[in-house]
């Protein structure tokens, strides 16, 4: 799929993974739709790309009416830009480490796990399915590119958790695993409207929760890397996005992007 002329909706766009994502893609040519809880990054980060090309639109992923909301905007948007939409990248996520017990041995209270859930899977599953309809069936957002009949994409972000998750990571791990495990089933459902879907798994990468890690937590992971020996950048996750939207042939699959880290158990 060509980016340029085209929307894409991104939450968790304000920071992180994310704001590399809407960087790369307004400069190539695309208008982003920036999802996010937080309204001062969100306008910060329309600014630095350009309104023209930007639009914020407040949202929290586990709210389905607060999607709707933000998905109607990017929508009417689009729609008058004359740009249709392209693509949705559910970035939003969380992880926040829970251990099933306590240090008194207790059980840890179960909203602690739900929030993790919530944010990483219903909100991502949530923004997809109500992207979709606009991709697929709406002919004054939707038409198809090229011979193969190509309506949008979809991309994901599961985690190098889903296959080696480390202690307190039950959640996370589990959430991030039912991300990877949704690519190929959804690939499949959504072949005949001309969908494809493609999950990115990353290794550990420079972002706002990487900066809260201990310097002796953050050397260990480092370390951990086979090559090359440091986080990776989120200017790397956004090019492999703009590579998975250009490639047609990357569909229902999962791509892990972490320099070969496999994690221990714990640091």
């Amino acid at each position: 799929m060509k980016i340029k002329g085209r929307t894409f909706i991104i939450s968790g766009g304000a920071s992180g993974l994310g704001r590399a994502c809407v960087e790369d893609l307004c400069k190539n040519g695309a208008n982003v739709a920036v999802l996010d809880l937080n309204e001062e990054n969100g306008q910060d980060t329309v600014r630095a790309v350009g309104s023209s090309s930007a639009r914020f639109f407040p949202c929290d992923v586990t709210d389905t009416d607060s999607i709707a909301a933000a998905v109607m905007g990017a929508v009417s948007w689009a729609q008058e830009t004359g740009k249709p939409l392209g693509g949705v990248i559910p970035v939003a996520g969380i992880a926040n480490p829970t251990m099933l017990l306590d240090r008194d041995g207790e059980p840890t209270p179960l909203s602690a796990f739900d929030l993790v859930l919530s944010v990483n899977l219903r909100g991502t599953l949530d923004l997809i399915r109500q992207s979709l309809p606009h991709m697929t069936s709406s002919p004054s957002t939707s038409r198809p590119e090229g011979g193969d009949g190509e309506r949008g994409v979809v991309i994901m972000v599961s985690s190098v958790a889903a296959y080696d998750g480390q202690r307190g990571q039950t959640a996370y791990a589990a959430s991030k695993g039912a991300v990877a495990s949704m690519a190929l089933p959804m690939a499949r459902e959504l072949a005949r409207h001309g969908v494809r879907v493609v999950a990115i798994a990353p290794g550990i990468f420079e972002s706002p929760m990487s900066k809260l890690m201990a310097p002796k937590v953050r050397k260990s992971l480092e370390g951990a890397v086979e090559f090359p020996r440091r986080l990776g950048r989120a200017g790397e996750f956004a090019d492999l996005v703009r590579h998975v939207i250009e490639n047609v042939m990357l569909n229902g699959t999962v791509l892990r992007l972490d320099g070969g880290i496999r994690l221990p158990s714990k640091m």
